[in-house]
């Protein structure tokens, strides 16, 4: 059984940084394509960053310079620094796996970036 399990999530100040990690379980994490995602409440859910097995980076605009996302794939983990934090970050962030047009998602993690 496939499992995605984020973490480090929480508040922090504008201008501040987080690490947020996704643990995979269940599948041969070197072949997904992992990504996060966030929901902002009243917003549809939206891409913050990709990362293939090779390592191939994607990021939102949005994002670009402030974000980072890496991987693990000796531990089967993701990744996303967070850095330049902003209120408008503020959402619930979704780790992401995806393979040959199968898709997983894990519970989420809750950023809030205060102002």
């Amino acid at each position: 059984q496939v499992q995605l399990v984020e973490s480090g999530g929480g508040l922090v100040q504008a201008g501040g940084s987080l690490r947020l990690s996704c643990a995979a379980s269940g599948m041969v994490f070197s072949l997904n394509t992992m990504g996060w995602y966030r929901q902002a409440p009243g917003r549809q859910r939206e891409l913050v960053a990709t990362i293939t097995g090779g390592g191939m980076t994607t990021y939102a605009d949005s994002v670009k310079g402030r974000f980072t996302i890496s991987r693990d794939n000796a531990k089967n983990t993701v990744y996303l620094q967070m850095n330049s934090l902003k209120p408008e970050d503020t959402a619930v962030y979704y780790c992401n796996a995806a393979l040959l047009g199968l898709t997983r998602w894990g519970q989420g993690t809750q950023v809030t970036v205060s102002s």
